[in-house]
C-alpha cells in the first residue's frame, strides 16, 4: 500500500493520522473498527455467490440467472465490507471522532471537554459476542458525533474515554474530597 500515491490511498485506507493536530500534542489511544460481527451478512453473501456459480454447471438455460445472481451478492458483499473497512472510531488524548465514507468521506469531532455523557447499549447478542453501541451526550444542542455502533470490548473503551477525560482535568475527583 505504501506504494500507491498518496491521492489514491486516501480512497483505501481511512488514514486517521492525518487527522490529527500533532503540532498540539494530540495522539491516538485507540482506534476502533466495527465489531467482526458486522462482516457475517457480507460473507454469508460471499458464500451465496458461490454456491450460485456451482448451481450454474447444471442450470441448463437459465444459467445467466444465477450468474447476475452471484455477481450482485458478490458486488454487495465487496462494497459492503469495504465501507466497514473504512469506518474508524478515534480516541485521542483531546477529543473523540470518526470517520467514515469511501467516496464521500465524513468526520464527527467532539473534544473531550463536551462529553457530558456516554450510555453503553450491549443488545444481548453484543453481550454474547462482545460488542455494544456508544451514544454521546455533549453540550452541544445539535451534534455530529452521537451513535458508534459495533464497537468491540465497549466496556474497556467506556473505561479509556473516562480515563482520558479523568487525566486532563475535566472531571473532579468526589472519592477524594479536599
Amino acid at each position: 500500500m505504501a506504494s500507491l500515491p498518496r491521492s489514491l490511498r486516501r480512497f483505501i485506507d481511512p488514514d486517521v493520522d492525518r487527522r490529527l493536530l500533532t503540532s498540539e500534542g494530540e495522539f491516538i489511544i485507540d482506534e476502533v473498527i466495527k465489531h467482526w460481527v458486522t462482516l457475517v451478512l457480507p460473507v454469508l453473501a460471499l458464500v451465496l455467490s458461490v454456491i450460485c456459480y456451482i448451481m450454474m454447471i447444471g442450470a441448463g438455460a437459465a444459467w445467466w440467472l444465477l450468474l447476475v445472481l452471484g455477481l450482485v451478492l458478490d458486488i454487495w458483499a465487496v462494497v459492503r465490507m469495504f465501507r466497514i473497512h473504512m469506518d474508524r472510531f478515534v480516541i485521542t488524548n483531546m477529543r473523540v471522532f470518526r470517520v467514515h465514507g469511501v467516496l464521500d468521506q465524513h468526520l464527527a469531532t467532539m473534544p473531550m471537554t463536551r462529553i457530558l455523557d456516554i450510555s453503553v447499549e450491549q443488545p444481548f447478542l453484543g453481550r454474547i459476542l462482545g460488542y455494544g453501541h456508544f451514544v454521546f451526550e455533549s453540550a452541544a444542542q445539535d451534534q455530529g458525533l452521537r451513535v458508534i455502533r459495533y464497537v468491540g470490548r465497549p466496556e474497556d473503551r467506556d473505561l479509556t474515554i473516562q480515563r482520558v477525560i479523568q487525566m486532563a482535568g475535566l472531571r473532579t475527583n468526589l472519592a477524594h474530597p479536599r
